[in-house]
């Protein structure tokens, strides 16, 4: 196929099989988030119907990465021609970090710890060790095995309670979930007159009621932290989203508006002043506290919900693993936390730069390939063959060995890191894991 060939075949398959409402002005240049909407699994779902529907099968690194900005790109990767895109390395970029750099590659992948290590990142303060909580931090699998990343029963207590122990600060909620909403409202209003300078007001909402905020899941709904701030015009706050790194002014009432949503409730205050450097001790017992060594979590539940859906359990069928698992990539991009853990102890025993970037592709592989398994699943979902299902579970058994494989090398710098520090680990598991 020609690239307009391809450019064709992908308005087809969003106005035929999608049924996508955004194509007034589609071209070469529709941008596939901000124009077309089309989140990570819209992406894989577009990915899956050019390969079923028009024969065009999207290379691995295609559907791994799916980092394409354009319809004129992806009509170019898959007519196998090259974009236009300016090189990376001309535009100055470098893919090699120096972990021992003043300036190291910063991961967001939590909204709730990215707003507490704003401010410790304000302090001028490692703020790595938060990282620790979230590679397995919580999610939920519904009793109709649906994964979920967000219910009200998943807590951010530990998050709270180890940040005022390790940071000193105490986090505040401020929502009062016993309460209607529109007191908490009132409530939002009055931390806003009140407001001092050193202040960090994190409020939940409800991002899709944020249309003109780009993001890459688009999800409905789509609960969120962010930290909010008062501007010298009573109708206008400002905004500072530290996971997506934006900030800019909205509209007061368009924020109110999207807080007020049903899908959402939650917020806190703090005072930066507070922050102070973390103890040794205290970094070392938050990694034993959050850390996972016999077991991996998310790849477990997925693998049981796939398991599910295959055997037909309770009258469910492999072509509701679309919606079982849609909340896959929200989840799994936790992952990339892995690489401030090794990055926090590569950097305090001074290790070689070299094995601290084969890690890091370790863990890209690990973060990337949960999406090529998505993909997978998202076709066995459409074909139910049995074949697909194989290739499901032989991805699942690699990507658990290679995480497997990230935490026992993580684990054995940490142990390091504690005898550096002339502080033992003093943990059976740690002398199990030691041991072996």
């Amino acid at each position: 196929m020609t690239r307009d060939d391809v450019v064709a075949a992908i308005r087809a398959v969003l106005a035929e099989q999608m049924d996508n409402k955004h194509l007034d002005g589609f071209g070469p240049q529709s941008r596939l988030n901000a124009d077309l909407y089309l989140d990570s699994v819209l992406m894989l779902n577009l990915f899956l119907h050019l390969e079923l529907d028009h024969g065009l099968p999207a290379p691995d690194e295609i559907v791994a990465g799916s980092d394409i900005e354009t319809v004129g790109d992806l009509a170019a990767l898959l007519a196998d021609q090259a974009p236009d895109r300016p090189d990376a390395t001309a535009a100055g970029e470098t893919t090699e970090p120096d972990v021992h750099g003043e300036v190291y590659h910063d991961i967001k992948v939590h909204c709730f710890v990215s707003c507490l290590c704003d401010a410790v990142k304000a302090a001028g303060l490692d703020h790595r060790p938060m990282y620790f909580s979230i590679w397995d931090a919580d999610f939920a699998v519904s009793e109709r095995y649906q994964l979920l990343y967000h219910t009200p029963q998943i807590s951010h207590d530990v998050f709270r309670r180890w940040f005022q122990r390790l940071y000193g600060v105490e986090i505040i909620e401020w929502y009062d979930h016993s309460k209607p909403k529109q007191a908490n409202l009132d409530k939002l209003l009055d931390l806003m007159a009140a407001h001092r300078t050193t202040d960090s007001v994190m409020v939940m909402l409800d991002m899709f009621h944020l249309p003109e905020r780009e993001n890459k899941f688009n999800q409905n709904p789509f609960p969120h932290y962010l930290i909010v701030e008062p501007t010298e015009d009573p109708e206008v706050w400002q905004v500072r989203d530290p996971d997506f790194r934006w900030e800019g002014p909205i509209a007061r009432d368009r924020l109110l508006h999207a807080v007020a949503q049903p899908s959402v409730a939650g917020g806190y205050v703090f005072d930066r002043r507070a922050v102070k450097r973390p103890a040794d001790a205290d970094i070392r017992d938050f990694f034993r506290a959050c850390f996972i060594a016999d077991d991996n979590p998310l790849l477990r539940r997925v693998r049981e919900i796939v398991t599910a859906h295959v055997e037909g359990r309770d009258g469910l069928g492999v072509h509701g693993l679309d919606t079982a698992l849609r909340e896959l990539p929200v989840i799994s991009i936790r992952k990339w936390a892995y690489e401030h853990g090794f990055a926090f102890f590569w950097r305090a025993l001074r290790l070689p730069n070299g094995e601290f970037l084969q890690w890091c592709d370790r863990i890209e592989e690990l973060a990337l390939g949960l999406k090529g398994l998505h993909f997978l699943i998202l076709r066995l979902a459409q074909t139910d063959d049995h074949s697909d299902a194989a290739k499901v579970f032989a991805t699942l058994d690699r990507l658990d060995a290679l995480e497997t494989a990230i935490k026992l090398r993580l684990h054995a710098v940490f142990l390091d890191w504690c005898d550096d520090q002339g502080r033992p680990a003093a943990s059976s598991l740690d002398n199990r894991l030691a041991a072996e």
